[in-house]
């Protein structure tokens, strides 16, 4: 794509000026912590993964750890809740997560991080755990992969108000269709590809063995891991109603808490989106015992807004100079973006 070449030319290109990071200061210079996000650690392509941009081989992942620890000062969750808005954090603060419940974590990740004494915070859904059955991205994915978008189409056309709906890439169905439905319309379409594709859910997670064993979960401990919910079955915030916190938040949380012994503390939203934290489900987590909240729309974290929730940088770079642009430019300027933007508003109002 265009905007993959312009991408790589423009990280080329950026990472050979001397002075880099001072440069990048110019854009802002009040970015108070680096977050980065990880998932699923594979060498392989799998028809489970593929097309969601999850997946990153051992090799560029350890490459990455050396990138980071090279030109950046990893922390733990504890360092970002004890500090006030940044303040005491280090120089180019960073603090690393993993979203899902990939097992790739436990086998590659953690033993990685251990390596190059790098702390980290991993968000799980406990649904999956032990593989008992399919997460919906990874359900979805297979049928794609493997019997096409047209069964996928068939699917969602089995959702009441989606009758007439055209699905051509999985990224529609991730980026509109998801998003857009209830947990009861979610089912409904997940059933319905179930019976398209003639699959048993609870067989094919033990065959594709994607996720963690409940004792891998309990090991992460010992690698300077902290696990957080991740709701769970992985479902969108704007599509919970309160009825449905008891049994996505709070029994996530319960059985994480009842696998590793220790309390859960913090949240991630899934896909990352701000729009998933509506009014109810902040005030949700925060009288649940959740005190982060981490998004994953690739902007700064300014000082003061570390005390409410914190962004990440979703990142499969292949380079060194691409994770670079990744981390100290773009999130620069997406807070530079919004910071116009919150100002333009009032402006075109009057």
């Amino acid at each position: 794509m265009f905007r993959d070449v312009v991408k790589t030319i423009a990280a080329d290109a950026l990472w050979r000026i001397p002075g880099r990071f001072g440069m990048a200061r110019m854009l802002g210079d009040s970015y108070a912590l680096r977050c980065v996000v990880f998932h699923h650690i594979s060498a392989a392509p799998s028809p489970f993964t593929d097309g969601i941009a999850v997946r990153i081989s051992p090799e560029r992942f350890e490459a990455a750890l050396r990138f980071l620890t090279a030109y950046y000062s990893p922390v733990r969750l504890e360092d970002v809740l004890s500090d006030c808005g940044g303040r005491g954090l280090p120089q180019r603060a960073l603090l690393v997560t993993f979203d899902d419940a990939y097992a790739s974590v436990a086998e590659w990740a953690a033993p990685l991080c251990r390596k190059y004494g790098v702390p980290a915070v991993f968000f799980v859904n406990a649904a999956f755990l032990d593989s008992r059955r399919l997460a919906p991205d990874n359900l979805v994915c297979y049928v794609a992969n493997v019997l096409g978008m047209e069964k996928i189409n068939t699917a969602a056309r089995a959702v009441p108000g989606y009758e007439a709906i055209k699905l051509q890439f999985l990224k529609e169905v991730f980026s509109g269709f998801f998003p857009a439905l209830s947990l009861p319309k979610r089912e409904i379409f997940l059933e319905a590809l179930r019976q398209l594709a003639c699959v048993d859910e609870s067989w094919l997670a033990k065959e594709a063995n994607l996720y963690l064993s409940s004792q891998q979960l309990r090991q992460l401990e010992s690698f300077d891991f902290e696990v957080g919910n991740h709701t769970y079955t992985h479902a969108h915030g704007r599509s919970l109603s309160r009825e449905d916190f008891a049994a996505e938040i709070d029994k996530n949380k319960e059985e994480l808490e009842a696998v590793t012994g220790t309390k859960i503390r913090s949240f991630s939203l899934p896909y990352g989106s701000a729009k998933d934290l509506t009014p109810a489900l902040e005030e949700h987590l925060k009288s649940s015992g959740h005190q982060a909240v981490f998004l994953s729309e690739s902007v700064a974290n300014r000082r003061n807004a570390l005390q409410s929730r914190v962004d990440r940088i979703s990142t499969c770079a292949e380079s060194d100079d691409t994770l670079f642009l990744e981390i100290e430019v773009l999130p620069r300027l997406r807070a530079l973006r919004n910071q116009l933007s919150h100002y333009a508003a009032p402006a075109q109002a009057a």
